[in-house]
């Protein structure tokens, strides 16, 4: 039996390892990740880690491991910003405002397929322009869902969250754990 994550994300990576869990292959799957029309945020981030956990090759006794995570304002979805000017549109819609952060989690182990979605609740305070154009210079931006990464330098611009800290970073552990031990990862120590 191998683990298969199937992201690219290195944050993801690091939230395994807090269960003492090393994957044995990195295969991020190559799927259209668009909403589908008038498509909410919670089944579209679900289908996305599904259909993402179907597309990675492995054996029938493997386990793949995907996830996806969407920041929604409301019923809209605000993805990866394509640029700089998006990333800007999308923290000054946040800005002062409460806003939803789904992590949906999927893991495959032949044809079963298990699978949660995390809903952590979040608020990000106003920015000011320095602290906007700052954040944009960074670069940490580029790549993460609503255009900001919690765990790095708008950990600043979030004062309250409801709910898991790992979901809004992007692997919700405890969830994840649980997802494992049901496929039959065997966690802490055990042996298969």
């Amino acid at each position: 039996m191998k683990l298969i994550l199937g992201s690219a994300s290195p944050r993801r990576k690091d939230l395994l390892a807090q269960l003492g869990v090393v994957p044995d292959a990195i295969l991020p799957p190559d799927i259209d990740e668009d909403p589908k029309p008038r498509e909410l945020p919670r089944p579209y981030c679900a289908r996305l880690a599904r259909e993402k956990a179907a597309a990675v090759a492995a054996d029938p006794d493997d386990i793949v491991l995907c996830a996806d995570t969407t920041v929604a304002l409301g019923r809209r979805i605000l993805g990866k910003p394509a640029d700089a000017g998006e990333a800007a549109a999308f923290l000054t819609l946040l800005g002062g405002r409460r806003h939803q952060v789904i992590t949906a989690v999927a893991v495959r182990r032949g044809a079963r397929l298990w699978s949660r979605e995390v809903v952590t609740d979040v608020k990000m305070k106003r920015l000011s322009d320095v602290e906007l154009n700052s954040y944009l210079a960074s670069g940490e931006w580029q790549g993460k869902a609503g255009g900001y990464a919690i765990q790095g330098l708008a950990g600043a611009f979030i004062p309250w969250i409801s709910g898991s800290f790992t979901g809004v970073v992007g692997l919700p552990v405890a969830e994840t754990a649980a997802l494992l031990a049901a496929a039959g990862y065997p966690l802490y120590g055990e042996t298969a």
